[in-house]
């Protein structure tokens, strides 16, 4: 069985130890993660994935009231979303699945659609937005990422056909969402005002310690093995590393090289943000940068790459490190 959102196989001894045939299904389908243990987390829905069922709702709503709202993940996967709908107003409540510690659970997020002749999406209270220049984002951008707003703007599409017009404008909002950006990473990165409407996949990953023991014992039992942070690492880790296993560790980088040191060939490759500031947690704020993204494109990234690597290397002489960007190029490699 392979998991539809990750490419993960799953060992015949984890479907084997799941007796409960619902979540298996839920796993079968994406809609769960399985364990070693034989038991199923289920997958939240993202920010991205959230507003993409309100706005849908609110669209929707002109001709009819609705309370579900059918969304194409950006995964490939269909899902039905719950969200009320009725005059024009949408709404929809953020569900984490299992994950354990999302500050955004359960945020009510909102929208509201008119008729108009072309389809067109603007945010408003709650919707945090950049304050200074980024690498890939201007003063003043909202924060709604590529993905997510490719997303919401699928079903907009979609809930026009329903209701019968040509488009519709919308106005996205988060009430709670000055608030709860407030207690995020946000105002570290640039964003204040509210939250970021962002997701890859469109699911919220139920990470947990239980989830790390099982990252821990994959690797464990790797002869060759790439340990990634996120799902851009994750996706060009299998094409750069076909033959070998690779694990999602997220954040829980430690617990992975931990368990890699018994490992013939151990890499880490992913993204430079969460993998450099694990070796050197300062290593942006210590060169006068606020983020590892905004140092690495500036003038000395390169020759700061490399130094830094070349420290982690000499701390970890048993580990490849391999650090891309986003669009899956390597820009820095210890080998």
């Amino acid at each position: 069985m392979i998991d539809p959102v990750t490419g993960f196989a799953y060992p015949e001894s984890w479907t084997a130890k799941c007796r409960d045939a619902e979540a298996l299904a839920a796993a079968k389908s994406g809609f769960g993660v399985l364990t070693s243990t034989g038991s199923v987390l289920r997958r939240g829905f993202t920010t991205g994935s959230t507003a993409a069922a309100a706005c849908y709702a609110a669209v929707a709503s002109l001709s009819v009231p609705v309370d579900t709202a059918p969304i194409l993940l950006p995964c490939g996967i269909l899902a039905v979303i719950p969200a009320v709908g009725k005059n024009g107003e949408g709404y929809s409540k953020k569900y984490s699945g299992d994950y354990p510690n999302d500050i955004t659970a359960g945020i009510l997020i909102c929208a509201k659609a008119t008729p108009s002749d072309e389809i067109s999406l603007e945010t408003g209270e709650g919707v945090g937005r950049f304050v200074r220049d980024t690498p890939r984002y201007s003063k003043g951008t909202a924060a709604v990422s590529p993905p997510a707003k490719k997303e919401i703007l699928t079903a907009i599409s979609s809930a026009c056909r329903v209701a019968g017009i040509s488009g519709a404008a919308v106005l996205l909002t988060i009430p709670d969402g000055r608030r709860i950006g407030a207690l995020t990473l946000n105002p570290k990165v640039g964003i204040e005002g509210g939250i970021s409407v962002v997701g890859t996949t469109g699911f919220v990953e139920p990470w947990d310690d239980h989830l790390s023991e099982t990252v821990s014992e994959r690797i464990a039992g790797a002869k060759n093995v790439v340990i990634t942070t996120g799902r851009i690492g994750l996706r060009y880790s299998r094409l750069l590393f076909p033959e070998y296993e690779v694990v999602l560790a997220g954040s829980k980088i430690s617990e992975a090289l931990e368990a890699a040191k018994l490992c013939e060939n151990a890499v880490i490759c992913g993204l430079p943000g969460l993998i450099l500031r694990f070796f050197h947690p300062d290593v942006a704020t210590s060169r006068g940068f606020p983020t590892v993204e905004e140092l690495i494109a500036g003038p000395e990234g390169k020759s700061v790459l490399a130094e830094e690597l070349n420290a982690v290397k000499q701390k970890y002489p048993w580990l490849r490190i391999v650090i891309i960007n986003r669009d899956g190029q390597v820009i820095g490699d210890t080998e």
